[in-house]
C-alpha cells in the first residue's frame, strides 16, 4: 500500500508553508518527518487529517502491483493522529474512555481483547486504570492516545512529536511499540530532534522550504548525514 500526495500547497497570510508537495509513502516503514520548529510539519498533518483546508492538491491510497494499482480516496477511518499535546476526555477514567472507544467502534474492531489486556500491553498500572484521565501524567495520556490508535489499526498513522516530552523509560517503550506495529501501516513520525529520527525511523523525509525531500541515510555515514540535514535546515532559517 502507498499513500500518495500530489501538488499539496498551503499558505497563511501570503506566506507559503507547503509548496506544491509531491511525495509517496509506503507501508511497512516509519518515516521521520524532520524539520525546524515552524517548518510546517503540523500544517502538513492537519491538511492530511482534514483539520485545515488545503489551498490545492490531493492525496490517495494505491494498492496492488505497480501495473495493476488500484487507487482509492482517503476516508477518516484510514487516519490515526497522535498529537504532541494529548487530547483525552478528562472527565472519564482510563477504563471508561477505553470502553467507550471500543463500544462506538465495535463493528470495525477485529478480535477485541479484554480491556485489561490492552492496559497490560501499554504498561499502564492496575491502580491507574480507574483514575480520572485528568489526573494522568502527560506520558500516560500519550499512551492512551497511542492505545486507541493501535486498536483502530489505521492505514496511516500520523505522530506529531509524541515522544518529545516523555521520560526515557516511557519514550523507549513507545519506540519499541511503534517498531512492532510498522508492518501493518504507514507511519509518519514528526520531530525536530535528529537523533530520535535516526534511531527510530527507516527513512528520513526533510521538510525544507515547504517541500518534502527524501534523504537516504543508508548511503551516508551518520556524521555526513547529520551535517547535510543541519546545513539544509540552517539555509531554511536564513531564507
Amino acid at each position: 500500500m502507498k499513500f500518495i500526495i500530489e501538488h499539496l500547497s498551503k499558505s497563511y497570510d501570503g506566506r507559503t508553508v507547503l509548496r506544491d508537495i509531491d511525495f509517496t509513502f509506503e507501508s511497512g516503514k516509519i518515516y521521520g518527518l524532520l524539520g525546524r520548529n515552524g517548518a510546517g510539519k503540523t500544517t502538513l498533518f492537519n491538511c492530511i487529517n482534514g483539520d485545515i483546508r488545503m489551498d490545492g492538491g490531493s492525496f490517495c491510497f494505491a494498492e496492488g502491483e505497480k501495473d495493476k494499482e488500484q487507487i482509492r480516496s482517503v476516508v477518516p477511518e484510514d487516519i490515526g493522529y497522535v498529537l504532541s499535546t494529548p487530547t483525552v476526555p478528562e472527565f472519564m477514567t482510563g477504563r471508561e474512555f477505553l470502553k467507550f472507544f471500543m463500544d462506538i467502534h465495535e463493528s470495525v474492531i477485529e478480535a477485541p481483547k479484554p480491556l485489561d489486556t490492552y492496559f497490560d500491553d501499554m504498561s499502564i498500572a492496575t491502580e491507574d486504570r480507574d483514575r480520572l484521565l485528568k489526573d494522568y501524567s502527560h506520558g500516560m495520556k500519550n499512551k492512551m492516545q497511542m492505545l486507541i490508535n493501535i486498536i483502530a489499526k489505521p492505514n496511516l498513522l500520523l505522530l506529531d512529536e509524541p515522544l518529545t516530552s516523555l521520560d526515557v523509560v516511557v519514550a523507549e517503550e513507545m519506540k519499541q511499540l511503534l517498531r512492532s506495529l510498522k508492518a501493518e501501516r504507514i507511519t509518519i513520525f514528526s520531530t525536530h530532534i535528529m537523533d530520535l529520527a535516526l534511531d527510530l525511523c527507516d527513512e528520513i523525509v526533510l521538510l525544507n522550504h515547504g517541500v518534502l525531500e527524501s534523504v537516504d541515510k543508508s548511503d551516508l555515514d551518520v556524521q555526513e548525514f547529520k551535517e547535510r540535514i543541519i546545513a539544509a535546515l540552517r539555509e531554511e532559517s536564513h531564507a
